[in-house]
């Protein structure tokens, strides 16, 4: 097994690194305190060709491997998890579930401006009344001649208020529970579209998250995505695509931590030497460095399972559960390191501190994920489960 990343992979990751550093990081700190939604920086990734990761040269993108997509993830995130955020919900919710699901007319049509970044993604599956219980869906969709009609109301949805293509699940038969739910592709302009607001969030501010509305919004009956009564399973199939990316927006998060708190350390004095040298901030610094790096090879792991085609839902599910908790800890650790500077808005650590918390709710909670490696691992006779 190898654990180097290619040569492709490592100039992906140093182009990336920079380029976050570069472009993204001076206005990190502004955008969080405003809540300001990274316009100017769409453009500058749309010429990366950040929006169309995983979509084919055919329909406009990259195709680049699933590690690939995470170090992009990682490296962004560790600059500025808003900005991962968009990326990883953009490329493997909306994009992701058109590329796998699709018809061949609807990738034409679609993916080619999702890779452009002309327009952004949007994947809306929860409501005020279904998170994690999503198959108790409220919004309807019914046909009518050639169209379908959709009501109800979604929530939490990430470029909910910017996007201008949605994957929205919808329950086509409500009485059948998880099996009467269908996915549709809804334009931004279609009439009956509202945003209803934009959310005011703890992390992550700079990502849009809004709340929507559905009033008799008409798609054509070709807007049907996949197969009918057939979006809850693949809902579920994109989620688990979905975590590989929340796993390396969590690792990026807890690596910029750490950076942070082995800088600081070596620079903050105490008693006469650097607090570096005593051992209770040395053992921090070792347990942060050894869970990050067990994260990251997790990600790799689901990354490397996903990409060969084998299964990997409990392994996307480990992933994210262990590296978004992994995020959690870490950052506050490092926010014990820097002390009462650590606390304060101009330290960037209490930034790393809110961004961490949303990787344990976002794409499945970490109860969530534990309920299905646990189902992973009882699937199997022998005892060893599924990877």
């Amino acid at each position: 097994m190898n654990f180097d990343l290619s040569e492709q992979q490592e100039i992906l990751r140093q182009t990336i690194s920079h380029f976050a550093k570069e472009e993204i990081a001076p206005g990190a700190k502004m955008r969080d305190e405003c809540a300001r939604f990274p316009h100017e920086l769409v453009p500058k990734m749309a010429n990366l060709g950040l929006f169309g990761v995983m979509i084919p040269p055919e329909y406009g993108g990259a195709e680049l491997d699933a590690a690939s997509f995470a170090i992009i993830i990682e490296e962004i995130s560790c600059v500025d998890a808003a900005v991962g955020l968009l990326l990883a919900s953009h490329n493997s919710l909306c994009a992701s579930h058109i590329l796998r699901f699709g018809s061949d007319e609807q990738k034409c049509d679609y993916l080619a401006p999702l890779a452009r970044g002309e327009k952004l993604g949007a994947w809306a599956l929860t409501e005020p009344e279904a998170g994690s219980g999503a198959q108790d869906l409220r919004t309807r969709a019914r046909a009518a001649g050639e169209e379908w009609v959709l009501n109800g109301e979604k929530l939490y949805i990430t470029q909910g208020s910017v996007a201008g293509t949605y994957v929205i699940m919808a329950a086509t038969e409500p009485d059948k529970g998880a099996d009467g739910i269908s996915a549709f592709i809804v334009e931004r302009e279609r009439t009956g579209l509202q945003i209803v607001r934009v959310e005011n969030k703890l992390g992550v501010r700079a990502s849009d998250t809004a709340q929507i509305r559905l009033e008799e919004v008409r798609v054509p009956k070709n807007n049907l995505l996949g197969a009918y009564n057939h979006g809850y399973r693949d809902a579920l199939a994109v989620l688990d695509a979905g975590r590989i990316g929340i796993g390396a927006l969590a690792v990026g998060i807890a690596a910029a931590a750490l950076r942070a708190s082995t800088s600081y350390a070596k620079e903050r004095r105490q008693f006469g030497k650097p607090i570096a040298h005593f051992e209770a901030i040395q053992w921090k610094l070792a347990d942060m460095a050894t869970e990050i790096d067990a994260a990251r090879l997790l990600v790799y792991r689901a990354a490397d399972l996903k990409e060969k085609g084998l299964p990997y839902r409990r392994a996307a599910s480990e992933a994210k559960l262990f590296a978004s908790e992994v995020a959690a800890r870490a950052t506050s650790q490092a926010l014990q390191i820097h002390g009462g500077a650590g606390y304060m808005k101009e330290c960037p650590v209490e930034r790393y501190f809110r961004d961490a918390k949303l990787c344990e709710i976002g794409e499945g909670t970490s109860e969530i994920q534990r309920i299905i490696i646990a189902k992973e691992l009882l699937r199997r006779s022998d005892g060893k489960g599924a990877r």
